[in-house]
């Protein structure tokens, strides 16, 4: 097996875990304060990578500490924006929205690293977009507040893609991942204790999505997602990542039994759509 594919498949296996815990974010987040699922969700993660790789912060250089702080502020915005937002929208709403960030990721190469935005990319903004309205829209056509909080998560997720892509070749990716991991802990941590009533959660349904998040939604993926996405470039890690929202409406639909209004599949269509397009080959870049 080739490294790529072994990426791809690593890669892919990562997309279906978060796809899966939509519904299990939110029904948690119905019961505990969102900051503190944050906050204990990503301890257990932090903890299981420390014990099993901890040794390797031993060794770690002041390069991959501040670019490990920059990618992991960015993994904080999008994970609350996220988590946030799922108190006011869908499941499977909130996995399409999140999956938004694969259209934002070339958009963000072209400005960030100079690269040459073709035109099928600019095609593949204005069907997301359109999408996009399709899907959050109410009656009133106005957008409900989660739809936007989880638009700025899909914005900070495309910066985070971006900055992995960018960095990890360079560094070690395990405790790259791990100091991701410790500032979302912190940061989740200090807003809980000022915003919120922390407290340790009794509730079963609760310890259940904090041990799949902590565990593999967290630690299992961000390991490998930084491990991987060194052997890859962004916009490839994008197009597997935009299968998130499959696998989240999908679990939607059969855990929660969420319907989504044909407005809502047809916008979820044009989203994947772009999302698609976005990466195909282009006469733009076959040329250059």
């Amino acid at each position: 097996m080739s490294k790529k594919l072994k990426s791809d498949i690593m890669l892919l296996l990562v997309t279906v875990i978060w796809g899966s815990t939509f519904v299990v974010v939110k029904n948690a987040t119905s019961i505990l304060p969102v900051y503190n699922f944050l906050f204990l969700r990503f301890s257990i993660a932090l903890i299981i990578l420390v014990i099993m790789f901890g040794k390797r912060l031993l060794h770690i250089d002041k390069n991959t500490f501040a670019v490990s702080i920059i990618v992991g502020i960015m993994l904080f915005l999008g994970y609350a924006f996220q988590t946030l937002g799922l108190k006011y929208t869908t499941a499977s709403k909130s996995g399409f929205i999140t999956g938004f960030n694969v259209v934002l990721v070339p958009i963000l190469e072209a400005f960030f690293l100079k690269a040459k935005l073709s035109k099928t990319s600019w095609l593949s903004v204005l069907l997301a977009l359109g999408g996009l309205f399709l899907m959050t829209a109410n009656i009133d056509l106005k957008i409900n507040f989660g739809d936007f909080l989880t638009l700025l998560c899909a914005v900070s997720f495309a910066f985070q893609v971006v900055l992995i892509a960018k960095y990890a070749p360079s560094v070690d990716t395990i405790s790259f991942a791990i100091i991701q991991i410790f500032v979302v802990t912190l940061l989740s941590g200090i807003l809980s204790f000022v915003y919120e009533k922390p407290t340790i959660p009794t509730d079963k349904t609760v310890w259940f999505a904090l041990i799949l998040t902590g565990i593999f939604a967290t630690a299992f993926a961000l390991a490998v997602q930084n491990t991987m996405q060194a052997n890859t470039s962004a916009t490839h890690a994008a197009i597997i990542f935009s299968l998130e929202p499959v696998f989240s409406a999908i679990t939607a639909y059969l855990v929660s039994g969420e319907i989504m209004t044909l407005r809502s599949i047809i916008g979820g269509f044009l989203m994947i759509t772009s999302m698609i397009l976005s990466e195909m080959p282009s006469k733009d870049n076959l040329r250059a």
